[in-house]
């Protein structure tokens, strides 16, 4: 499975979402960068993807985007074969 990254804060409703998403579809590990903790962490965050709010996931080196962006992504049926790799 493919390793996904999401830059999140800890009251997000969208990062909630996004996470029971990807659990639903087998992801069993998410490495969450929290960028309310740390301010640097959203600078690299906007310097990656040139979005200021979160979450934005990432699946392998690929930017996935936001919650709708997921969800969207997860309609079309490219959700699972993105985490399978």
């Amino acid at each position: 499975m493919s390793p996904v990254r999401m830059y999140t804060t800890q009251v997000c409703p969208y990062c909630i979402r996004a996470k029971a998403l990807l659990k639903q579809r087998g992801v069993e590990q998410i490495d969450e960068i929290r960028v309310d903790l740390d301010p640097t962490q959203r600078e690299a965050m906007i310097a990656l993807t040139g979005r200021r709010t979160v979450p934005q996931i990432f699946i392998g080196d690929t930017h996935v985007g936001g919650c709708d962006d997921l969800m969207a992504l997860d309609q079309r049926g490219g959700l699972a074969p993105m985490l399978a790799g």
